[in-house]
């Protein structure tokens, strides 16, 4: 696609030497950092709203109603492009998978929205963005526009395909055969678990989380759990502007989930509370401690990630990317696995009481 729309390339090579730069794209965010004030509109929309209260629609969520924040046209969306281009794209790449409590935009563009209802193009998008690193390289790095960029013409063009070749059946697609509901705090953000209940609590308020928010902590949580794919990409869907189907339904059954086997992605992506704890400050205000992996004190992303691997061997043991959970699983004194399996099934039976 670079090479195709001759997006980041110097003649016949790549611009900066190599593809692709993620290897510097997953700094955590330094102590102390003053985080950018995310750019907001301030739509009244009080009409609307009335309209659907009384025609008794269900919601989940809040709003508020005079201070609708998301852009409704072009000229406010260009807006919040040139918002994103001139403060917040120097320093895109290198904390893109960065998470902290409250920092619900941090230096996203959030014109997802926007691409996805047809009010900026992406090749618009893309081509402003190639432009300002180009006359600008002395703020942004190559790092920090191809990270960007990736995200569009690579993966969000490759979510389409996957979309257009494999419907109507890829949205059925159940490859664990999960089957479980999610959390009742799915839909208020009322759970112990610091991480989870900042992104679903941001996701309630303003109808965003940026890409990690909903891979590594609500996806991965669902997925650990064994919750139904159905569920989870009527959950998406649901909570978010930017879920226009073809473009959310893939990322949260195929990326998130794993339930196309592996059509989309080579492996699960799963993590335990180790992760959290490398690319947030969550943990140190959560209940749970991050390092412990069994008992009240016990945050369940670590029970819960060593149980999906031990009740999926069947179907994963093989997968060459995640051989080395099987491997350090295999190692573990028998005690501890037990340990492990037991209570990960108590996180199941109290789930609404994490």
């Amino acid at each position: 696609m670079r090479q195709k729309w001759e997006v980041l390339m110097n003649g016949k090579q790549p611009e900066g030497g190599d593809w692709n730069f993620d290897a510097s794209n997953r700094k955590k965010l330094p102590k102390g950092i003053v985080l950018p004030v995310p750019h907001v509109f301030a739509h009244d929309l009080q009409a609307l709203v009335k309209e659907i209260e009384e025609a008794s629609v269900e919601t989940i969520g809040k709003v508020d109603a005079s201070q609708f924040e998301w852009p409704l046209d072009r000229t406010e969306s260009l807006e919040l492009l040139d918002v994103f281009c001139a403060e917040l794209l120097p320093h895109f790449g290198d904390f893109q998978d960065a998470m902290t409590p409250g920092g619900w935009s941090l230096y996203h563009s959030r014109i997802s929205f926007a691409l996805n209802c047809k009010m900026l193009t992406p090749l618009e998008v893309i081509q402003r963005v190639e432009n300002e690193y180009r006359t600008r390289k002395d703020e942004i790095d190559i790092s920090q526009a191809e990270g960007f960029i990736r995200q569009i013409l690579g993966w969000r063009e490759y979510v389409r395909g996957i979309y257009w070749a494999r419907m109507p059946e890829y949205a059925q697609q159940n490859f664990f055969d999960h089957q479980r509901a999610l959390p009742e705090w799915f839909w208020t953000g009322d759970t112990k678990m610091a991480c989870l209940s900042d992104a679903i609590g941001q996701s309630l308020e303003h109808a965003y989380a940026h890409h990690i928010q909903r891979l590594m902590l609500t996806g991965n949580f669902a997925l650990l759990l064994g919750s139904h794919p159905d569920a989870v990409d009527a959950w998406y869907l649901g909570i978010y502007m930017d879920a226009i189907q073809w473009v959310e339904m893939p990322n949260a059954r195929g990326m998130s989930q794993f339930a196309d086997g592996g059509v989309m992605a080579t492996k699960p992506y799963v993590s335990s509370a180790n992760y959290i704890h490398k690319m947030s400050d969550h943990c140190r205000s959560c209940r749970y401690d991050p390092k412990v992996k069994t008992g009240p004190d016990a945050c369940p992303f670590n029970a819960l990630y060593w149980d999906f691997f031990d009740r999926n061997a069947a179907v994963l043991r093989k997968n060459p990317r995640i051989g080395m959970a099987y491997r350090n699983l295999d190692r573990m004194d028998p005690t501890q696995r037990a340990s492990l399996f037991e209570h990960a099934d108590w996180i199941r039976s109290n789930i609404d009481r994490l």
